[in-house]
């Protein structure tokens, strides 16, 4: 019940549309549960967030709620709570002058290590919590180790540095946790600094799919003549969506009648790195 989700393109104009084209990959209907939901995205050098901890939507559709932003990069998050109460402080994504967290899944024996985790972020950076959630907590551990390699105020750090960071955050609740007698985390995490976007799969399935060129931006525009005519360079268009923990009314398998998913299944246990108009980077964490 909880959809986790990044887009990063060179169009900001066509964000929107990109979104649409794929609003049946990244809708969430509720059974009941509250869900929550918020988007994050870069605009016009500012970083700008919506978040509603509770939406009593039958189905949660974030590219229709979505549907006037335009930013070449954004992260956006459908809730079902686990820890942390419904609040918008414990809302996805969080948010650090330029980045941008969000995640799926629970951190193992969260409330025997919470303190410990809590004890290895400097004081500058734990003041800024705001919630009671599990997944803030691993963005200021993640945040701390930005910190301690000198590069958590670097928007255009080099992309090796964030991805040893996420990978050493998840190793320390790992082994915190194993020392308690809990298991590996199984997480799934999306950041960004607003120039690059990184995932770690450790979670519920996640994939990509790759829509570029002027095949994939004719059909997301449609019949809209009037929008062709303001949409010139088609040929240029790139984006990736890259979205996570789906439920079985929607699979990277079966998202294609023809059985070709339009999708890419991301190998388990890895980070992906995404940057405009490159292919996604995946390497083993």
């Amino acid at each position: 019940m909880a959809r986790l989700f990044g887009l990063i393109g060179n169009r900001a104009d066509l964000a929107a549309r990109v979104l649409a084209s794929e609003s049946e990959a990244l809708s969430v209907r509720s059974t009941g549960v509250p869900l929550g939901w918020g988007v994050g995205f870069y605009q016009g050098g500012e970083v700008l967030m919506r978040r509603r901890p509770i939406d009593e939507h039958a189905t949660i559709d974030v590219a229709q709620l979505a549907g006037d932003v335009r930013a070449d990069v954004l992260v956006g998050h459908v809730r079902h709570a686990t820890v942390g109460g419904l609040r918008t402080e414990n809302t996805h994504p969080f948010r650090y002058r330029q980045w941008l967290f969000a995640q799926t899944g629970t951190l193992p024996a969260y409330a025997s290590i919470r303190e410990r985790l809590l004890g290895s972020v400097p004081a500058f950076l734990r003041s800024s919590i705001r919630g009671d959630s599990d997944a803030e907590v691993l963005f200021y551990v993640f945040l701390s180790f930005l910190h301690d390699a000198g590069r958590l105020n670097d928007g255009l750090s080099d992309p090796a540095h964030v991805r040893d960071a996420l990978s050493s955050c998840v190793a320390v609740v790992d082994g915190m946790a194993d020392e308690v007698g809990g298991p590996s985390s199984k997480v799934n995490v999306v950041v960004s600094n607003g120039e690059h976007m990184f995932a770690i799969h450790r979670g519920m399935q996640m994939g990509y799919r790759i829509l570029e060129g002027r095949a994939d931006a004719e059909n997301i525009l449609g019949d809209d003549l009037a929008l062709r005519r303001k949409t010139p360079e088609l040929d240029q268009m790139h984006f990736v969506v890259l979205a996570s923990d789906f439920d079985d009314e929607w699979s990277i398998a079966a998202s294609s009648p023809t059985g070709q998913s339009r999708w890419t299944v991301v190998p388990d246990r890895s980070v992906v790195t995404l940057a405009r108009g490159k292919a996604p980077h995946v390497e083993s964490l």
